[in-house]
């Protein structure tokens, strides 16, 4: 009875559904429902019983998590497979170095890290305390501070605890295999991923509530999602960190392997005599292991503060809250019914039904969901058309995730034609896939659009916003999917590295494998798909914090327009950089790599002797020292975190304090707009030349120069798919929450009638924050136009500052041209 009025068309349709008799649910609209009883029988509900449910569920994935713990220390590790099988010698070993790589980068990022969260809490407390609202007091500054802290805590705890995971998961996963069968590889590749899964949901949904509950006391609810909104600042601010820096680091020691192991010297792609293997492998779980858990550890947060934030009455602030904690039940019923029957035949085996494998345990949990998420409306206050919102969200996601299937699986034809492309050559490679991720971007955009569109008409700004939470809430089964990806890839890199596997090991491993590259790739279709719904959740919510009503927005202001123009650019600028970054990193890794294959001796003989594919007998074997190689791309991607980060961060503070609220609004609007396609181009179009690649290797011509080609736009793509692209969903969110952080401060008066460069001297600070940034980075030239391998190749530079003495000598360029040219008849 208290729905709006527009949305009375919706009744009939309801009840015609009585013929199934469903005719409670017609009830519960239009005028029928006047005077009808109401299941909680109140709009009022305490703060501990909107949070009691998800403090419950949280706890339980904790209990879940040590279940699964428990369950993966009792697979074998390498030291069983040698007193069983007499085989396996190195594995231990190799995932040891792969776990100490891990450890001393995560150490070296947080050191970095911690500075920051310091800094920013202060900053916070300053702002809020000397400004507080007008519904809060002066500890306003210490709570958003103590809930920005709690937020990057949280989620670097999420990141770390993941990884660690991951890295002792590997090496079980390749002795499962060698032990029994795929299936059994399978279930511990997906374990170790659903702790991943399950550590994100439970840090998340218990921090969020303990926050709710505990920083809010004593305040009314407008201040404290304002709180909120710091505990999701935090959050998105380690996320961006995390994916930026984890993925220059995967895809410069990518990069460097690749171009000089694989295209150079012609070895497999995880050859142990490749000094950047190690450094490649840590790379899977610093990038795609702990970035992308931090990643959706901010989006799932993200999406519960911005329905929460736009919610009209308790009622409807709880229903995040109760969706999220029935999301983590249905995901831990539908772990137990991933499975396999598949022997395992490498790039043979039936792709399509090891994806059935993982996609049944989402699939349950989704139907399950679905039934959970009735029942939680229901009882709630009859909330039929928050319910259908859901639904839209929890079908996009799963629809967007196919569409990303479609565009990056070399089952169908858009990765098919740039194998195909690979015949006349990289450029032809590297052409058609830009124009495959510039057409994958239609149906998912299309899937977002009806989304919002049917959202909005049903429930208004609340039913996007609801739609995000139901399609994150299942996420703890999401996000072990994902995360299984790269624990299979680390798993393969080990029974390559070790001589002693047999090769129908690693024919299982390419099995597990090559499911895992679909599985990331769908994974960062559904996360921009997410980012995207909860970015404009949160701009939704900024525009309500602000005070700004649609009389200060009119999209033909110069004012907005300006604004949409510079968010615009910025997802254009931030991919620049981590692109240049990851250039820059490679070409470090390259140098290195060079190096000691002239240097170290022998290694040059085995790497012969390896591309040939000939046995190197265990005495005579020569291996690299990959320490070298970790360590540079810890100390690369490190330093090139912090322009991108602080960058993201600034642009913000600086619009919105300098011009003011609509110019902010209009930015938030063009980054989200273009931010989209970049995102959907990037990560689509890698991974699409990855299985490119990855279908060369299966048609078993990756040694062939369309191989090498296919190798190339790989190459390519890998800063595409894993480190520009999903970097930029983090960027949309963390600008929306930094905005909306700060909302109150620019909040517009009711009486105000030119919101615009009000107070603009504010903006002098994060315009002098930038310039000091950019200075100390230039002076570092971490932001250079130089070459980074300008130092070791200072004999070829030498060279070309001498040709034009040269030339003041007499000997010009076409003289020496016209000597070339001089052959005989017989020559031509």
């Amino acid at each position: 009875s208290d729905r709006p009025e527009r949305h009375t068309w919706f009744a009939p349709c309801l009840r015609q559904l009585g013929r199934v008799r469903w005719r409670v649910v017609a009830e519960s609209f239009g005028e029928s429902s006047q005077g009808s009883p109401k299941i909680m029988g109140r709009k009022e509900i305490s703060v501990i019983i909107q949070v009691l449910p998800a403090l419950i569920l949280s706890v339980a994935a904790f209990g879940f998590i040590l279940f699964l713990l428990k369950k993966l220390q009792t697979f074998k590790v390498g030291a069983d497979l040698v007193k069983e099988k007499g085989v396996g010698h190195r594995l231990d070993r190799l995932s040891g170095q792969i776990k100490d790589g891990a450890k001393a980068f995560l150490s070296e990022e947080y050191k970095w890290l911690a500075g920051f969260v310091a800094f920013i809490a202060i900053v916070l407390v300053i702002l809020f305390t000397a400004d507080p609202d007008d519904n809060a007091d002066r500890t306003q500054g210490v709570r958003t501070a103590a809930g920005f802290v709690i937020g990057a805590v949280l989620s670097a705890s999420a990141g770390y605890a993941g990884m660690m995971v991951a890295t002792d998961g590997n090496v079980r996963t390749t002795v499962a295999c060698a032990d029994k069968d795929l299936n059994a590889g399978l279930q511990v590749a997906f374990t170790t991923g659903s702790i991943m899964g399950f550590t994100v949901v439970g840090l998340g949904l218990a921090g969020l509530s303990l926050s709710y509950l505990i920083l809010g006391v004593g305040f009314g609810q407008e201040p404290t999602f304002q709180i909120l909104a710091g505990f999701g600042f935090g959050a998105s601010s380690i996320a961006l960190f995390a994916r930026v820096a984890g993925g220059i680091y995967t895809k410069a020691a990518d990069v460097g392997a690749d171009l000089v192991g694989k295209v150079e010297a012609g070895i497999d792609e995880d050859d142990p005599h490749n000094p950047a293997v190690i450094a490649d492998n840590v790379g899977d779980n610093v990038g795609d292991v702990a970035g992308m858990g931090a990643d959706l550890f901010e989006s799932y947060v993200g999406s519960i503060i911005a329905a929460a934030t736009l919610a009209d009455n308790d009622v409807e602030r709880a229903l995040p809250f109760y969706l999220a904690a029935v999301g983590i039940l249905c995901s831990m019923i539908g772990y137990f019914c991933v499975s396999t029957n598949e022997k395992g035949d490498g790039w043979n085996s039936n792709l399509g039904s090891l994806m059935f494998a993982l996609e049944k345990g989402m699939y349950v949990s989704a139907a399950l969901f679905i039934i959970g998420s009735f029942l939680v409306c229901f009882f709630l206050d009859r909330l039929i058309y928050e319910f259908f919102c859901i639904l839209i969200g929890l079908f996009a996601g799963i629809l967007i995730g196919k569409l990303t299937e479609y565009f990056t699986s070399f089952d169908f034809a858009p990765v098919k034609s740039i194998k195909d492309r690979g015949q006349t050559g990289p450029a032809t490679v590297v052409i058609q896939g830009l124009g495959v991720g510039m057409l994958s971007c239609v149906p998912p955009v299309f899937v977002l659009v009806v989304t919002i569109l049917a959202c909005a008409e049903i429930r208004g700004d609340y039913g996007v916003a609801i739609a995000a939470v139901g399609m994150l809430a299942t996420l703890g089964i999401t996000l072990a999917t994902d995360a299984y990806g790269p624990v299979a890839d680390n798993a393969g890199g080990l029974a390559e590295m070790d001589p002693s596997i047999p090769s129908e090991v690693r024919n299982k491993t390419d099995a597990l494998d090559a499911l895992g590259n679909t599985t990331a790739a769908t994974g960062k279709g559904f996360a921009i798909g997410s980012a995207v719904l909860t970015s404009l959740s949160l701009l939704t919510a900024f525009k309500e914090q602000a005070n700004l009503s649609s009389f200060y927005l009119d999209l033909s202001d110069p004012v907005i327009l300006a604004g949409t123009l510079f968010g615009a650019m910025l997802p254009y600028m931030f991919a620049a950089l981590t692109m240049i970054s990851v250039g820059k990193a490679a070409a470090e890794i390259i140098q290195e790599v060079r190096r000691q294959f002239r240097e170290v001796p022998g290694l040059l003989n085995c790497i012969k002797q390896a591309s040939e594919g000939l046995e190197i007998p265990e005495d005579q074997d020569v291996l690299p020292d990959s320490n070298r190689c970790v360590e540079i791309s810890t100390r690369s991607s490190v330093r090139e975190m912090i322009a991108p980060g602080c960058y993201a961060i600034l642009a913000p503070l600086f619009v919105g304090f300098t011009v003011g609220p609509r110019c902010l609004m209009g930015m938030l609007v063009g980054s989200i707009t273009s931010g989209c396609m970049v995102a959907i181009m990037m990560s689509n179009a890698g991974g699409a030349w990855d299985n490119g690649k990855k279908l060369c290797e299966k048609l078993n011509i990756k040694k062939t120069d369309q191989g090498k080609a296919c190798v190339v736009g790989d190459t390519v793509g890998d800063p595409f798919k894993d480190t520009s692209g999903p970097a930029l969903n983090i960027l949309l969110k963390l600008m929306s929450m930094v905005s909306l952080t700060v909302a109150p401060l620019l909040r517009v008066q009711d009486n105000e009638t030119n919101p615009d460069w009000n107070n603009f001297y504010y903006g002098f600070i994060p315009l002098v924050l930038f310039l000091i940034v950019s200075g100390l980075l230039v002076h570092a030239k971490i932001l250079t136009w130089e070459d980074p391998l300008g130092k070791f190749l200072g004999g070829e530079d030498k060279a070309v500052e001498m040709a034009p003495a040269k030339a003041a000598e007499g000997k010009t360029d076409n003289a020496a041209a016209s000597e070339d040219v001089q052959i005989t008849e017989a020559q031509a």
